[in-house]
């Protein structure tokens, strides 16, 4: 997984500019994010979705562990963001970058359904009514036997996962800044 130097100074930048939007002043650390993707199982998945995909810290991530047949549509809000990920994985024709918000996600997807949803979304800090729409649409586009996997900064939204999901596992990884609440969410009971 490649991270450039300027991801922080970009993340900062869209920080300062969006901040109930970006939700989080430095990028999410590698090892938060690989604990988060350890979760879910996304060698075996055929469709990988990415809400608030940021400078693609976690889209890096993600690649490595995809098979060569699977495909990626990340999703980010910030166009300059969305440009920064799409140059920067430019070779990597299972990657699909999106610059649209995640409520709009359907329209991106062609009527598949993700095998795992791996979602960096700042919802304590997005507005109520957009959080609601966002969270509405995350059951409808995970597929049978599928995964959501989410970090967050506080335990906030754990009742809000669990009013929508069947399973909701957590735990807190301390090798971020701040401490970060990793949830995997599913509509099966043994997830």
């Amino acid at each position: 997984m490649r991270q450039h130097l300027s991801d922080p100074l970009r993340f900062f930048a869209a920080f300062i500019a969006h901040p109930r939007q970006v939700g989080a002043v430095l990028p999410t650390s590698r090892t938060a994010v690989r604990d988060m993707l350890d979760l879910a199982d996304v060698p075996a998945a055929d469709l990988v979705v990415e809400l608030g995909a940021g400078t693609g810290v976690q889209t890096g991530e993600i690649l490595a562990r995809l098979r060569p047949d699977a495909r990626l549509v990340a999703v980010e809000i910030d166009p300059k963001l969305a440009a920064g990920i799409a140059k920067r994985y430019a070779g990597d024709d299972r990657l699909e970058v999106v610059a649209d918000t995640a409520e709009n996600i359907d329209a991106h997807l062609g009527g598949r359904r993700a095998d795992v949803l791996v979602s960096a979304l700042p919802f304590t800090s997005l507005d109520g009514e957009l959080r609601q729409r966002i969270l509405d649409v995350l059951p409808r586009i995970l597929g049978p036997g599928g995964v959501m996997v989410v970090i967050q900064y506080s335990p906030l939204m754990l009742g809000e996962f669990r009013r929508r999901f069947r399973s909701v596992r957590w735990r807190i990884t301390p090798w971020n800044v701040p401490p970060a609440f990793l949830f995997a969410c599913s509509q099966d009971d043994a997830a």
